[in-house]
């Protein structure tokens, strides 16, 4: 098989509808599975274009490193409001409502369908 030079590849490429293209100054590229995550450093990344898919080819350093959820919940300001309305509704206490509402994400009705589903089975 003889060896096909950059430049007939580019231009066989095009004839075919694949567009390859270098994205330039990418500092790292993770790749996250249930367990891990793979980083690659100072990668060099591609991108084919081929029928409206892209395929992505990346080379560099590989590393591994344990995964990390950093799920940060943002704390919600509940209004006093709120909460007087939802101990009101169900009978419970202040602080009750307060951490029903804060497991809801301050949503009154479902904090109000929690606490009376609680009180009925409890």
């Amino acid at each position: 098989m003889r060896k096909i030079s950059p430049r007939e590849l580019r231009r066989l490429s095009q004839r075919m509808g694949l567009n390859l293209e270098e994205i330039e100054n990418v500092e790292e590229v993770i790749i996250k599975l249930p367990s891990k995550e793979l980083v690659i450093n100072n990668p060099k990344v591609s991108v084919m274009s081929f029928k409206g898919e892209k395929i992505f080819q990346v080379m560099g350093e590989v590393s591994e490193r344990e995964r990390s959820d950093e799920i940060k919940e943002e704390k919600i300001e509940i209004p006093e409001e709120d909460v007087q309305l939802v101990a009101a509704q169900t009978g419970v206490s202040l602080e009750e409502a307060r951490k029903a509402l804060e497991e809801t994400q301050g949503d009154l009705a479902q904090a109000i369908i929690l606490l009376n589903a609680r009180k009925s089975t409890g």
